[in-house]
């Protein structure tokens, strides 16, 4: 049994104070109806920086150049959905992009939109909350273990 491979991206709108979040379907297998970054798992022979860019734009709509994305953090999870021993999220920032953000899996996802950095909803999946929160504020990419206590 291995480790699934994650990539989430935060997308930055410095000029506008915002970043791109989706709302977790009701009936998604993991973290119902809370927020969460666009992103998803790891595909065989696939480096992670592709993995982050087409997960963005299969969820979004948003295109982004692979190799433009920065990694800003790591989180390593004792367990989760199809992952019972846990996973890793390699965490990006793109700020650069084209197109216009939309709901392309509705099935999976309830919205996509833009938020003011400053008014990030609470209920946001955890280590991805972590994560945005410490680039938001500055810190340095750093790894956040959780459920390991």
């Amino acid at each position: 049994m291995t480790t699934p491979l994650v990539a989430a991206v935060i997308v930055h709108d410095r000029d506008a104070g915002r970043v791109l979040v989706l709302q977790r379907g009701e009936h998604a297998k993991f973290c119902p109806g809370m927020w969460d970054l666009p992103g998803g798992k790891h595909e065989p022979g696939e480096p992670i920086t592709e993995t982050a860019a087409r997960e963005l734009y299969e969820e979004t709509g948003i295109v982004v150049a692979a190799d433009s994305l920065k990694v800003v953090h790591l989180v390593h999870a004792a367990s989760g959905v199809g992952a019972p021993i846990g996973y890793l999220t390699v965490v990006f920032v793109a700020d650069k992009w084209s197109g216009d953000p939309e709901n392309r899996e509705p099935l999976k996802h309830a919205q996509v939109r833009w938020v003011q950095v400053d008014s990030v909803p609470e209920e946001f999946v955890r280590g991805n909350r972590q994560a945005l929160r410490q680039y938001l504020g500055g810190v340095e990419p750093q790894v956040t273990p959780y459920g390991w206590e």
